[in-house]
């Protein structure tokens, strides 16, 4: 009988599937990415089902949209009761572990994972709650703002290096230990770090990686904040982000950064990999590279995400095995939410546990183990955070992408025709069967009035909890990583020559 395999789940942290050369990206050096897709199966057209990093992450892990678990935003509370795929691979005999950011929200920082490395990099209370009662322009302080547009450029360290070096460090040592371990459980490595997110600054040597000519020959003229549909003014306007003012060299400092960055995470991806055949565990460990979500890079004058634009919303998902899988690339949609049925099928030796309901069941299998094109499900994905109203909405069936919020005109793009999203089709009379058939899909899926109701409500309680948990004595719900001193290294109790022999590989 074949075994488990082991499971090596890395995500990247805003990069956009179209900053990757395995995606047509004609600039991006990402080498160790690039053996992963030459060697795995591509899924060309993903989508996170939030453009948002926190309600991105929970919806899939979760196997559900974040209206279904309440996860509207960055400052969401992840709901304890809700099955994760990293309980259930637990459920299943797996070894569980986390080494970087997950953006979870409330005191319960673990969801499954039976340890966590590191820290996040985010706060994990309710500071950081929407507020759709507060006008538009009122801006909150951690809103994003160009100064990471505007001061970018290379850097010897910064807050993102920090956390990532120690996210890497500590995945690439635990799989040591791994291989050292008595523990017969194959493992769920989860490791996650916050490149490339803004701030766009990264170290010289990966500054240096790109040439300005080829950023520059990406360069696109900014939409002018007037030409921009109602929702895209929002999020400029939250964003404090008039595309005119921006100069052509701080878009391309930008750019460059990003880039770096991209090159950056390359880098780890590699190590991690190295550190794989080192070991001998590469033949039996499957590995799924994504993203939460995309990066506008200033694509129709926008930045940062908080968009269903290609840039912000479609990221990289390889998922690599070649012992297993054989490569190809998989042209149908798909999202996060079928990792969840996939990554829990990957690990079953048996029929796994009953699903919960409303987790996604469109398992990626057929897809991986028989070379079989199937038809999916149309793509569907939310917004209920900063810079919105009222929900906002995506469809995506075949290559048809429908955008509908209630208060706004509704946007219809034919990606086959129109990959730059340059031309809106709604209200045309040759696309008012899609049109139509989309919006159908909206209607029947969100009672949208209910979901604003609750979205609002669910605001306003999280924001006099975080202002009370302020008062007075502040008891945090932040990750603090343990670690025992007593069973580390050589101690008395250990014989010295048993603890050398165990440790070495």
């Amino acid at each position: 009988m074949e075994k488990q395999p082991n499971i090596l789940f890395i995500m990247a942290d805003q990069m956009s599937a179209l900053a990757l050369g395995a995606y047509g990206n004609p600039i991006a050096k990402t080498p160790h990415i690039q053996s992963l897709a030459d060697n795995g199966v591509v899924f060309q057209n993903a989508y996170c089902n939030s453009p948002l990093c926190a309600p991105s992450r929970a919806s899939m892990l979760t196997g559900q949209l974040p209206s279904q678990i309440g996860a509207y935003d960055n400052a969401a509370d992840f709901p304890s009761s809700t099955p994760t795929f990293i309980h259930f691979l637990r459920h299943m005999g797996y070894r569980t572990c986390l080494s970087g950011k997950m953006h979870f929200t409330g005191p319960d920082q673990l969801h499954g994972f039976e340890e966590r490395l590191t820290t996040d990099i985010y706060p994990a209370d309710f500071g950081w709650a929407s507020d759709w009662k507060r006008p538009v322009g009122d801006r909150f302080s951690w809103y994003h703002n160009m100064q990471s547009v505007t001061d970018a450029g290379a850097c010897n360290r910064s807050n993102q290096l920090d956390f990532d070096e120690a996210v890497s460090y500590q995945a690439v040592r635990w799989l040591y230990d791994q291989a050292r371990d008595a523990d017969p459980r194959p493992f769920c490595l989860t490791v996650s770090f916050t490149h490339p997110h803004d701030p766009y600054n990264i170290t010289q040597k990966y500054w240096n990686l790109y040439d300005p000519g080829d950023i520059d020959s990406l360069y696109v003229d900014p939409i002018p904040f007037e030409r921009l549909d109602v929702h895209s003014q929002r999020v400029a306007r939250i964003c404090n982000l008039d595309p005119t003012a921006l100069t052509r060299q701080e878009v391309l400092n930008a750019r460059r950064a990003y880039y770096g960055a991209v090159s950056y995470i390359d880098d780890k991806v590699g190590e991690l990999l190295h550190t794989l055949a080192e070991t001998g565990m590469a033949d039996n460990t499957v590995i799924v590279f994504t993203s939460d979500h995309g990066d506008m890079l200033g694509d129709h004058g926008l930045w940062y995400k908080m968009t269903f634009f290609e840039w912000s919303a479609r990221v990289p998902l390889i998922i690599s095995a070649p012992a297993r899988f054989s490569h190809r690339t998989v042209l149908q949609n798909v999202s996060l939410l079928n990792l969840f049925p996939t990554l829990v099928d990957m690990g079953s030796m048996q029929p796994p546990p009953t699903y919960t309901a409303g987790i996604n069941k469109d398992s990626l299998m057929p897809f991986l183990e028989n070379g079989k094109d199937l038809e999916t499900a149309p793509v569907v994905a939310e917004y209920l955070a900063e810079g919105a109203v009222a929900p906002c909405f995506m469809v995506l069936k075949d290559r048809c992408k429908y955008i509908f919020s209630n208060p706004d005109p509704p946007l219809l793009f034919d990606l086959g025709n129109d990959p730059g999203e340059k031309t809106n089709l709604a209200g045309e009379p040759d696309y008012s069967a899609v049109e139509n058939q989309l919006y159908a899909e909206v209607e029947n899926r969100w009672d949208r009035n209910q979901l604003k109701r609750d979205v609002i409500a669910n605001q306003q309680q999280r924001r006099l909890v975080f202002q009370a948990q302020m008062q007075g004595h502040h008891t945090p719900w932040d990750h603090q990583p343990r670690e025992d001193a007593s069973q580390q290294y050589m101690r008395n109790h250990l014989l010295l020559d048993d603890l050398e022999s165990s440790k070495r590989l």
